[in-house]
């Protein structure tokens, strides 16, 4: 199957994505070519990932000083004591600036060893390898790298763009469905923010993205990278239309919250949930018409990802996410910033639709119902 590469090019962003089955094998060329001094390489890997993957990894690289480094992902090790160990690692082993780290991993792994990357040194060649479907579609984008700290989720980090980032749709053959719902999430969100023909097509083919089809997958994956990249490559600082981004956030953040981002209720799934409750207000809010909440729920049905709002019928659910919605990052007042839906294709302008804590509660009962 033909691999696809999608190269950004502007001021802010200057590397590809490589997306196919057996992407991998183009790594080697690929580190010549971008790393041409490179002699070391660490590899920080998840320790979840079969360990054929290491073992082609080490073949397909060998000419080089290989340094494998496992890492337990989870958001507990996302801190700057992990950091702060593979600093030490990589002080010890004098890796210069012109040596290369690369990431093997979910979204956890990309953002440490990231932001690993970012200030070792004041910035060390850094090559992404996304391993899960939500990663491949969101966080591998963009260049957000970053940790936890007592204080929250992701409040330490920088912006810093990787050399590559290789998508291979082989990594995702043993992810379970749990987790390929997580990366549907935000391929069905961007195709609702951006593209309607790219939604119509989900209609049609999302079932194929569940069966792990690798045609459909591939495909669907190099859309949902093409409009996140429409949106990261205006606004790489997340000032502005970036933030559009957001959409179906602003209540999975705060699902999550509550349930303490307990392992119970994926981000995905609080995505989903949120992208409804969201659509709702919408119509609510009368932006966008009942009949395109009634198209989104459709492809929720045919993918059995119902179950993701059933819960939200329960009196006072809204009302119970309060105290999180009030923390939510986008907001720059006392008001909530909800990015809201007009039609498929198209959203509100970011930081036109505050809603007060006061409205949000009178109009709770009808989200709800």
């Amino acid at each position: 199957m033909k691999n696809y590469e999608i190269k950004l090019k502007n001021k802010s962003l200057n590397y590809s994505i490589i997306i196919g089955n057996n992407a991998i094998d183009s790594l080697p060329q690929k580190i010549k070519l971008l790393c041409p001094k490179t002699k070391k390489i660490a590899i920080i890997i998840d320790k979840k990932i079969p360990k054929k993957f290491k073992k082609t990894l080490k073949n397909k690289l060998k000419s080089y000083n290989l340094f494998f480094f496992d890492f337990f992902a989870n958001e507990k090790t996302k801190s700057l004591k992990t950091v702060s160990f593979f600093l030490n690692n990589l002080l010890t082993k004098n890796f210069n600036r012109s040596d290369l780290i690369i990431s093997v991993g979910g979204g956890i792994t990309g953002d440490v060893v990231g932001f690993i990357s970012s200030i070792y040194k004041r910035g060390i060649n850094f090559i992404n390898m996304p391993t899960t479907l939500l990663a491949q579609v969101d966080s591998a984008i963009g260049g957000k790298t970053g940790i936890n700290s007592s204080q929250g989720k992701n409040l330490i980090g920088s912006f810093y763009q990787p050399k590559l980032v290789i998508s291979d749709t082989l990594f995702l053959k043993s992810l379970p469905k749990k987790e390929m719902i997580c990366g549907f999430a935000e391929i069905l969100k961007h195709s609702i923010i951006k593209d309607k023909a790219f939604f119509n097509w989900l209609q049609k083919n999302s079932k194929n993205i569940f069966m792990k089809k690798q045609s459909d997958l591939v495909y669907a994956i190099k859309k949902s990278c093409l409009i996140k990249i429409f949106f990261v490559s205006r606004d790489v600082g997340e000032e502005g239309l970036r933030m559009k981004l957001n959409f179906g956030h602003t209540f999975a953040h705060a699902i999550e919250g509550k349930n303490n981002f307990n392992k119970r209720i994926t981000h995905g799934e609080a995505v989903l949930t949120g992208m409804i409750l969201e659509a709702r207000l919408s119509v609510i809010k009368r932006l966008c018409k009942k009949e395109t909440l009634k198209k989104i729920e459709q492809i929720y049905s045919r993918n059995n990802l119902s179950y993701t709002f059933k819960k939200i019928y329960k009196n006072g659910y809204i009302n119970k996410l309060i105290p999180y919605l009030k923390n939510d990052k986008k907001n720059f007042d006392e008001d909530i910033n909800f990015i809201l839906l007009k039609k498929i294709g198209k959203t509100s302008i970011p930081n036109k639709n505050k809603i007060s804590l006061k409205e949000l509660s009178k109009i709770s009962p009808l989200i709800t119902q």
